[in-house]
Protein backbone atom coordinates (compact mmCIF):
# COMPACT_ATOMS: atom_id res chain seq x y z
CA UNK A 1 0.00 0.00 0.00
CA UNK A 2 2.74 2.55 0.91
CA UNK A 3 4.36 1.74 -2.75
CA UNK A 4 0.98 2.13 -4.38
CA UNK A 5 0.72 5.67 -2.61
CA UNK A 6 4.02 7.02 -3.40
CA UNK A 7 3.58 5.56 -6.56
CA UNK A 8 0.61 7.45 -7.30
CA UNK A 9 1.21 10.64 -5.13
CA UNK A 10 4.34 10.59 -7.79
CA UNK A 11 1.64 10.38 -10.94
CA UNK A 12 -0.62 13.45 -9.37
CA UNK A 13 2.71 15.70 -8.82
CA UNK A 14 3.84 14.85 -12.59
CA UNK A 15 0.52 15.80 -13.89
CA UNK A 16 0.02 18.94 -12.01
CA UNK A 17 3.01 19.89 -13.55
CA UNK A 18 2.07 19.13 -17.09
CA UNK A 19 -1.12 21.10 -16.03
CA UNK A 20 0.75 23.85 -15.06
CA UNK A 21 2.75 24.18 -18.25
CA UNK A 22 -0.20 23.46 -20.24
CA UNK A 23 -2.42 26.22 -18.65
CA UNK A 24 0.65 28.82 -19.25
CA UNK A 25 1.19 27.85 -22.89
CA UNK A 26 -2.49 27.75 -23.51
CA UNK A 27 -3.42 31.41 -22.37
CA UNK A 28 -0.31 32.53 -23.93
CA UNK A 29 -1.05 31.17 -27.28
CA UNK A 30 -4.71 33.34 -27.67
CA UNK A 31 -3.89 36.17 -29.58
CA UNK A 32 -4.36 39.53 -28.31
CA UNK A 33 -3.12 42.10 -26.41
CA UNK A 34 -4.97 41.69 -23.12
CA UNK A 35 -2.97 44.61 -21.38
CA UNK A 36 -4.93 46.80 -24.49
CA UNK A 37 -8.08 45.42 -24.35
CA UNK A 38 -8.21 45.74 -20.56
CA UNK A 39 -6.97 49.63 -20.96
CA UNK A 40 -9.05 50.70 -24.13
CA UNK A 41 -8.09 51.34 -27.32
CA UNK A 42 -7.64 55.31 -26.39
CA UNK A 43 -5.06 54.54 -23.88
CA UNK A 44 -1.65 56.03 -24.08
CA UNK A 45 1.10 53.95 -25.71
CA UNK A 46 3.14 54.85 -22.49
CA UNK A 47 0.23 53.01 -20.12
CA UNK A 48 -0.01 50.38 -22.13
CA UNK A 49 4.06 49.90 -22.08
CA UNK A 50 4.00 50.83 -18.28
CA UNK A 51 1.17 48.41 -17.40
CA UNK A 52 2.97 45.11 -19.47
CA UNK A 53 6.02 46.17 -17.91
CA UNK A 54 4.30 45.65 -14.24
CA UNK A 55 2.38 42.96 -14.91
CA UNK A 56 5.66 40.76 -16.39
CA UNK A 57 4.24 40.85 -19.78
CA UNK A 58 7.17 42.55 -21.92
CA UNK A 59 9.63 39.78 -20.85
CA UNK A 60 10.58 36.61 -22.91
CA UNK A 61 8.26 33.80 -21.88
CA UNK A 62 10.57 31.23 -19.79
CA UNK A 63 11.15 34.28 -17.76
CA UNK A 64 7.50 35.00 -17.75
CA UNK A 65 6.46 31.17 -16.80
CA UNK A 66 9.26 31.36 -14.08
CA UNK A 67 7.99 34.84 -12.11
CA UNK A 68 4.64 32.90 -12.68
CA UNK A 69 5.71 29.90 -10.66
CA UNK A 70 7.46 31.71 -8.01
CA UNK A 71 4.43 33.30 -7.34
CA UNK A 72 2.11 30.29 -6.91
CA UNK A 73 4.79 29.07 -4.20
CA UNK A 74 4.17 32.34 -2.14
CA UNK A 75 0.24 32.21 -2.86
CA UNK A 76 0.49 35.26 -5.84
CA UNK A 77 -1.69 34.23 -8.56
CA UNK A 78 -0.91 37.64 -10.48
CA UNK A 79 -3.55 40.49 -10.47
CA UNK A 80 -6.79 40.99 -12.80
CA UNK A 81 -6.20 43.03 -15.63
CA UNK A 82 -9.75 43.78 -15.74
CA UNK A 83 -10.58 44.50 -11.70
CA UNK A 84 -7.21 45.32 -11.06
CA UNK A 85 -7.44 42.62 -7.88
CA UNK A 86 -5.33 40.34 -6.98
CA UNK A 87 -6.81 37.16 -8.59
CA UNK A 88 -6.78 34.93 -5.49
CA UNK A 89 -9.20 37.91 -4.20
CA UNK A 90 -11.47 37.09 -7.45
CA UNK A 91 -11.20 33.37 -6.96
CA UNK A 92 -12.23 33.20 -3.20
CA UNK A 93 -15.15 35.11 -3.55
CA UNK A 94 -15.98 32.53 -6.41
CA UNK A 95 -15.03 29.28 -5.49
CA UNK A 96 -17.36 29.17 -2.40
CA UNK A 97 -20.59 29.49 -4.93
CA UNK A 98 -18.91 26.75 -6.67
CA UNK A 99 -17.71 24.30 -4.15
CA UNK A 100 -21.78 24.67 -2.87
CA UNK A 101 -22.86 23.58 -5.90
CA UNK A 102 -20.28 20.74 -6.49
CA UNK A 103 -21.18 19.69 -3.22
CA UNK A 104 -24.64 19.71 -3.04
CA UNK A 105 -24.73 17.58 -6.54
CA UNK A 106 -22.49 14.71 -5.09
CA UNK A 107 -24.56 14.19 -2.43
CA UNK A 108 -27.72 14.29 -4.38
CA UNK A 109 -26.28 11.68 -6.87
CA UNK A 110 -25.07 9.22 -3.98
CA UNK A 111 -28.16 10.12 -1.94
CA UNK A 112 -30.48 9.13 -4.76
CA UNK A 113 -28.50 6.59 -6.99
CA UNK A 114 -27.16 4.14 -5.09
CA UNK A 115 -30.93 3.44 -3.11
CA UNK A 116 -32.26 3.33 -7.20
CA UNK A 117 -30.60 1.24 -8.00
CA UNK A 118 -30.27 -1.36 -5.21
CA UNK A 119 -34.05 -0.87 -5.72
CA UNK A 120 -34.49 -1.37 -9.14
CA UNK A 121 -31.93 -4.62 -8.67
CA UNK A 122 -34.02 -6.08 -6.12
CA UNK A 123 -37.44 -5.47 -8.05
CA UNK A 124 -36.03 -7.13 -11.56
CA UNK A 125 -33.79 -9.43 -10.20
CA UNK A 126 -34.32 -13.40 -11.79
CA UNK A 127 -36.09 -11.80 -14.57
CA UNK A 128 -38.98 -9.76 -12.44
CA UNK A 129 -40.78 -7.14 -13.18
CA UNK A 130 -40.14 -6.74 -16.27
CA UNK A 131 -42.02 -3.77 -17.42
CA UNK A 132 -39.83 -1.55 -14.35
CA UNK A 133 -36.42 -2.90 -16.23
CA UNK A 134 -37.49 -1.84 -19.30
CA UNK A 135 -38.92 1.72 -17.59
CA UNK A 136 -35.45 1.48 -15.34
CA UNK A 137 -33.27 1.28 -18.20
CA UNK A 138 -35.09 3.35 -20.53
CA UNK A 139 -35.22 6.57 -18.99
CA UNK A 140 -31.58 5.88 -17.02
CA UNK A 141 -29.83 5.90 -20.67
CA UNK A 142 -31.75 8.52 -21.93
CA UNK A 143 -30.99 10.92 -19.00
CA UNK A 144 -27.41 10.09 -19.04
CA UNK A 145 -26.42 10.95 -22.00
CA UNK A 146 -28.29 14.37 -22.29
CA UNK A 147 -25.87 16.93 -21.76
CA UNK A 148 -25.80 19.23 -18.96
CA UNK A 149 -26.74 22.96 -20.27
CA UNK A 150 -29.06 21.34 -22.33
CA UNK A 151 -31.24 19.55 -18.93
CA UNK A 152 -30.48 23.27 -17.75
CA UNK A 153 -32.08 25.16 -20.34
CA UNK A 154 -35.25 22.91 -20.27
CA UNK A 155 -35.10 23.07 -16.31
CA UNK A 156 -34.92 26.61 -16.77
CA UNK A 157 -38.18 26.70 -19.22
CA UNK A 158 -40.13 24.34 -17.64
CA UNK A 159 -39.54 24.94 -13.74
CA UNK A 160 -38.76 29.10 -14.33
CA UNK A 161 -40.63 30.23 -17.29
CA UNK A 162 -43.54 27.92 -17.20
CA UNK A 163 -44.48 27.09 -14.12
CA UNK A 164 -42.88 30.00 -12.41
CA UNK A 165 -41.82 28.12 -9.35
CA UNK A 166 -37.77 28.61 -8.68
CA UNK A 167 -35.73 31.51 -9.87
CA UNK A 168 -34.26 31.50 -13.76
CA UNK A 169 -30.60 32.56 -12.66
CA UNK A 170 -28.39 34.13 -10.25
CA UNK A 171 -27.73 33.57 -6.93
CA UNK A 172 -31.02 35.13 -4.79
CA UNK A 173 -31.29 32.34 -2.10
CA UNK A 174 -31.80 28.45 -1.27
CA UNK A 175 -35.00 28.06 -4.13
CA UNK A 176 -31.67 29.50 -6.65
CA UNK A 177 -29.62 26.32 -5.86
CA UNK A 178 -32.31 23.67 -7.16
CA UNK A 179 -32.43 24.00 -10.99
CA UNK A 180 -28.19 24.13 -10.96
CA UNK A 181 -28.05 21.43 -8.93
CA UNK A 182 -30.75 19.41 -10.88
CA UNK A 183 -28.56 20.54 -13.99
CA UNK A 184 -25.41 19.10 -12.60
CA UNK A 185 -26.82 15.93 -10.81
CA UNK A 186 -29.92 14.09 -12.89
CA UNK A 187 -27.71 13.01 -15.79
CA UNK A 188 -25.00 11.60 -13.11
CA UNK A 189 -27.78 9.89 -10.74
CA UNK A 190 -28.73 8.00 -14.04
CA UNK A 191 -25.44 6.38 -14.90
CA UNK A 192 -24.52 5.50 -11.60
CA UNK A 193 -28.16 4.13 -10.76
CA UNK A 194 -27.59 1.77 -14.07
CA UNK A 195 -23.93 0.63 -12.56
CA UNK A 196 -25.44 0.55 -8.67
CA UNK A 197 -28.23 -2.12 -10.13
CA UNK A 198 -25.84 -4.29 -12.46
CA UNK A 199 -23.49 -4.59 -9.36
CA UNK A 200 -26.06 -5.24 -7.04
CA UNK A 201 -27.72 -8.02 -9.54
CA UNK A 202 -24.12 -9.44 -9.56
CA UNK A 203 -24.18 -9.31 -5.72
CA UNK A 204 -27.67 -11.12 -5.10
CA UNK A 205 -26.47 -13.94 -7.10
CA UNK A 206 -23.73 -15.13 -5.05
CA UNK A 207 -23.82 -18.01 -2.60
CA UNK A 208 -23.29 -16.09 0.70
CA UNK A 209 -26.55 -14.02 0.01
CA UNK A 210 -28.18 -17.30 -0.98
CA UNK A 211 -27.42 -18.37 2.34
CA UNK A 212 -28.58 -15.17 4.24
CA UNK A 213 -32.20 -15.71 2.36
CA UNK A 214 -32.02 -19.32 3.16
CA UNK A 215 -32.05 -17.69 6.78
CA UNK A 216 -34.68 -15.96 6.54
CA UNK A 217 -33.27 -13.00 7.75
CA UNK A 218 -35.01 -9.40 7.48
CA UNK A 219 -35.27 -7.81 4.55
CA UNK A 220 -32.99 -4.83 5.93
CA UNK A 221 -30.15 -7.19 7.45
CA UNK A 222 -30.34 -8.74 3.98
CA UNK A 223 -29.65 -5.61 1.39
CA UNK A 224 -27.84 -3.57 3.80
CA UNK A 225 -25.33 -5.59 6.28
CA UNK A 226 -24.66 -8.21 3.68
CA UNK A 227 -25.22 -6.80 0.27
CA UNK A 228 -24.66 -3.13 0.26
CA UNK A 229 -20.80 -3.11 1.50
CA UNK A 230 -19.80 -5.48 -1.14
CA UNK A 231 -20.95 -3.42 -4.05
CA UNK A 232 -19.91 -0.24 -2.32
CA UNK A 233 -15.86 -0.91 -4.16
CA UNK A 234 -17.32 -0.07 -7.72
CA UNK A 235 -20.13 2.45 -6.79
CA UNK A 236 -17.18 4.41 -4.64
CA UNK A 237 -15.18 4.20 -7.79
CA UNK A 238 -17.19 5.55 -10.19
CA UNK A 239 -19.19 8.21 -7.60
CA UNK A 240 -15.47 9.22 -7.45
CA UNK A 241 -14.63 9.81 -10.99
CA UNK A 242 -18.33 11.66 -11.10
CA UNK A 243 -17.19 14.04 -8.59
CA UNK A 244 -14.45 15.25 -10.81
CA UNK A 245 -17.10 15.59 -13.70
CA UNK A 246 -19.00 17.72 -11.80
CA UNK A 247 -15.93 20.07 -11.49
CA UNK A 248 -15.49 20.09 -15.48
CA UNK A 249 -19.52 20.55 -15.39
CA UNK A 250 -19.85 23.59 -13.44
CA UNK A 251 -18.29 25.66 -15.98
CA UNK A 252 -21.45 24.90 -18.57
CA UNK A 253 -24.05 25.05 -15.76
CA UNK A 254 -22.99 28.02 -13.95
CA UNK A 255 -23.06 29.98 -17.41
CA UNK A 256 -26.58 28.82 -17.93
CA UNK A 257 -27.76 30.16 -15.01
CA UNK A 258 -25.45 33.15 -14.54
CA UNK A 259 -24.35 31.28 -11.60
CA UNK A 260 -21.67 33.86 -9.99
CA UNK A 261 -18.92 31.01 -9.38
CA UNK A 262 -15.79 29.78 -11.36
CA UNK A 263 -17.21 28.36 -14.44
CA UNK A 264 -18.68 31.96 -15.33
CA UNK A 265 -15.45 33.33 -14.14
CA UNK A 266 -13.26 31.15 -16.81
CA UNK A 267 -15.83 32.26 -19.41
CA UNK A 268 -15.80 35.69 -19.03
CA UNK A 269 -12.35 36.06 -18.04
CA UNK A 270 -11.25 34.57 -21.52
CA UNK A 271 -13.83 36.54 -23.26
CA UNK A 272 -12.23 40.03 -21.15
CA UNK A 273 -8.73 38.61 -22.38
CA UNK A 274 -7.95 38.41 -17.97
CA UNK A 275 -5.44 35.84 -18.95
CA UNK A 276 -4.09 35.82 -15.47
CA UNK A 277 -7.65 35.40 -13.77
CA UNK A 278 -8.38 32.52 -16.64
CA UNK A 279 -5.03 30.96 -16.19
CA UNK A 280 -5.05 30.25 -12.27
CA UNK A 281 -8.82 29.20 -12.87
CA UNK A 282 -8.49 26.87 -15.22
CA UNK A 283 -5.03 25.64 -13.03
CA UNK A 284 -7.49 25.43 -9.88
CA UNK A 285 -10.13 23.45 -12.16
CA UNK A 286 -7.81 21.33 -13.50
CA UNK A 287 -6.00 20.39 -10.54
CA UNK A 288 -9.27 19.82 -8.08
CA UNK A 289 -10.17 17.68 -10.84
CA UNK A 290 -6.69 15.24 -10.52
CA UNK A 291 -6.59 16.09 -6.67
CA UNK A 292 -9.89 14.19 -6.29
CA UNK A 293 -9.28 11.22 -8.56
CA UNK A 294 -5.53 10.81 -6.42
CA UNK A 295 -7.82 10.94 -3.73
CA UNK A 296 -10.29 8.28 -5.13
CA UNK A 297 -7.52 5.91 -6.24
CA UNK A 298 -5.67 5.95 -2.85
CA UNK A 299 -9.29 5.91 -0.59
CA UNK A 300 -9.71 2.77 -2.97
CA UNK A 301 -6.83 0.98 -2.61
CA UNK A 302 -7.43 0.99 1.17
CA UNK A 303 -10.63 -0.30 1.24
CA UNK A 304 -9.82 -2.76 -1.46
CA UNK A 305 -5.97 -3.61 -1.31
CA UNK A 306 -6.77 -5.65 -4.58
CA UNK A 307 -6.61 -2.52 -6.44
CA UNK A 308 -3.22 -1.53 -5.83
CA UNK A 309 -2.43 -4.65 -7.40
CA UNK A 310 -4.19 -3.92 -10.70
CA UNK A 311 -2.94 -0.61 -10.85
CA UNK A 312 0.84 -1.57 -10.28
Amino acid sequence: MARFAARRLARLVVSLVVLLVLSFSMIHLIPGEPVRAALGPRAPQSLVDARRHELYLDRPVPEQFTHYVSGLVTGDMGTSLVSNLPVSQVIGERLVNTAALVALAFAAIMGLAVPLGMAAAILTRDGGHRGVEVAFTTGTGFLAIVPEFVLGVALVWLFAVRLGWLPVAGKTGPSSYVLPVAALSIGSIAALARIVRVEMLKVLAEDYMRAARAKRLPARLEYLRHALPNMLTATLTIGGLLLGGLVGGTVLVENVFAWPGLGTTVVDSVVQQDFALAQAVILLLGAAVLVINAVVDLVLGMLDPRSTIMAA
